[in-house]
């Protein structure tokens, strides 16, 4: 049976919803994308017009589908080059979803997204539809095939092993906005010892550039590993230059709602990092340089005027 104008404006409707699922689930952009593209394919060959609850049946195959596909990438990330980090989207990105409630924020942070690689795909699944979506325990059972009683078993786990591996409290934007000044200062100032005092103790320092940039395979960890490493991150030099192509303009900005740094070369973003800021210091530094991961940034970055560079590096 053909498509009709009323079954495509039912699926448009609720594309916006199943891109921010498949997101939180994914940790990427593109796949999302295609997830939904194919969730669309579906809707079209199950003939809509039968389907009684279209978005409880939309988010049942778009769930499924990610579903399978994380259980895929687990295999492929075992053979990525270094670390893994998902794809950050820039403040104002629709794929970001709702942010109305502490929770909704929090589960699209760039630290919890990294946080929940480690949950198993139906803790991730059933997390993401409880914490930022507020499906109750019931639908979420129907949707991955589950009783009431394992959802909330399975929510409870993913919800402990999150706060295990990110157990700060949050600080309001203004301080954020005040360190990441700071610390640009400090990272440009030739000298570990500034950075050191910006950081806690068991601050870390990740990249991502997916074999195609140079990047670390094992993150740097404490306080004064991760301020060398910054240090010599942001030393000028003709060996970065010729790497990237030039001397790319640094700005603040702001990726999963998070304070960041974003490096732009030619209108193309190069590099964003988020930086995870608590009440003790900096805590981490996850740093996404892979240009397979940077395309919806760039085309989000091309949008807005952002002003003048916090500074030129190298």
């Amino acid at each position: 049976m053909a498509t009709t104008v009323g079954d495509v404006e039912r699926f448009e409707a609720s594309r916006g919803r199943l891109e921010a699922i498949a997101y939180r689930l994914l940790g990427s952009a593109s796949e999302a994308e295609d997830v939904v593209q194919e969730t669309y394919l579906r809707w079209q060959a199950a003939d809509p017009g039968r389907i009684e609850v279209p978005e409880a049946w939309l988010t049942k195959v778009l769930t499924n589908l990610c579903l399978n596909q994380l259980t895929s990438a687990r295999a492929r990330r075992e053979t990525y080059f270094g670390e893994w980090l998902p794809e950050p989207l820039l403040a104002g990105d629709p794929m970001l979803g709702p942010a109305d409630t502490a929770e909704q924020r929090e589960s699209v942070s760039y630290a919890v997204l990294t946080v929940m690689e480690r949950l198993s795909p139906n803790e991730r699944a059933v997390y993401v539809l409880r914490e930022a979506f507020d499906y109750p325990h019931r639908e979420i059972a129907e949707i991955l095939d589950l009783t009431e009683a394992a959802s909330q078993q399975i929510y409870h786990r993913a919800k402990k092993h999150v706060a295990e591996g990110r157990a700060r409290a949050e600080i309001d934007e203004s301080a954020a906005r005040r360190i990441v000044d700071e610390f640009l200062a400090a990272a440009t100032s030739g000298r570990t010892e500034p950075l050191v005092r910006l950081l806690t103790a068991d601050a870390v320092a990740v990249g991502d550039g997916g074999g195609v940039i140079p990047a670390r395979a094992k993150g740097f960890r404490g306080a004064l590993a991760v301020a060398t490493f910054l240090r010599g991150l942001f030393k000028p030099g003709k060996a970065k230059r010729a790497l990237v192509g030039g001397s790319p303009d640094v700005y603040a900005t702001t990726a999963n709602g998070g304070p960041a740094l974003v490096a732009v070369l030619d209108g193309r973003v190069i590099g964003v990092m988020c930086l995870e800021v608590t009440p003790d210091g900096i805590a981490a530094f996850r740093n996404q340089v892979n240009p397979a991961k940077l395309g919806r940034a760039t085309r989000a970055w091309a949008a807005d005027d952002h002003g003048e560079p916090l500074l030129t590096a190298f």
